[in-house]
């Protein structure tokens, strides 16, 4: 329950100040709270705070712009990626700082994650059968390829796994190029967690991790994530 009731406190908060959804690093908090892996990261509030996060994490790093109102950070210039200096850091900073119009809840400086494969996981709720999981094929081929499954939760390991089996590009989750499968156990466990969150968090009305890295080590990490807030936490 402490679990449940820290991922409350999180979402009640920002129903407080009137959100529509939690912001990227809020939103990792819950999934960090439930188990799923996600990149190691932290909010700055100053170029020299970044390069002192971004020294910490080791080069390369990214940086995005942080703000529970920014929904498609790409689309705004909210993103740099691959920054391998110091100079790389401040300069990114000042160009997030200054080309995004909204206040920021700080600039967050993430780790870069190795890894070609990218899935898509989520979570929505169906009118009929409530909080359904989706897997798919992620990043920038989500709706290319539209190769997705669903799931109605609660389901075990079992089912999990015949999620990933029904993939038509499941060759992915193998060996690929001299890099390792994917861990297929965190994977199964990652998606009961989203599940979980749909049947405890009712607050929750969707959940967008895109994407999710396979590293050349076949773990799987959260890169990205959105919870889009619906009803009042009772």
């Amino acid at each position: 329950m402490k679990k449940k009731s820290r991922a409350d406190d999180l979402i009640r908060s920002g129903l407080n100040r009137g959100q529509r959804a939690l912001s990227e690093y809020e939103s990792k908090k819950l999934l960090g709270l439930y188990g799923i892996p996600v990149t190691r990261e932290k909010l700055s509030h100053s170029a020299d705070e970044a390069v002192s996060v971004a020294e910490g994490l080791g080069f390369p790093v990214a940086l995005k712009a942080c703000s529970a109102e920014l929904m498609h950070k790409s689309e705004r210039g909210g993103i740099e990626l691959n920054l391998r200096s110091k100079g790389d850091v401040r300069e990114a900073y000042r160009r997030i700082t200054q080309d995004i119009d909204l206040e920021l809840d700080g600039v967050l400086v993430q780790e870069m994650v190795p890894g070609q494969r990218e899935l898509v996981a989520g979570l929505n709720r169906d009118s009929q059968f409530g909080p359904c999981v989706m897997l798919g094929i992620g990043g920038i081929m989500t709706e290319v390829f539209q190769d997705t499954v669903f799931r109605m939760a609660p389901f075990d390991m079992i089912e999990a796994k015949d999620m990933a089996e029904e993939l038509r590009f499941k060759t992915i989750l193998g060996a690929f190029r001299g890099q390792k499968p994917v861990d297929m156990d965190v994977l199964c466990r990652t998606l009961i967690a989203v599940g979980q969150i749909g049947l405890e968090l009712e607050a929750v009305s969707e959940l967008d991790i895109n994407p999710m890295i396979i590293t050349l080590e076949g773990r799987v990490v959260a890169v990205d994530a959105l919870v889009v807030l619906g009803r009042d936490v009772k």
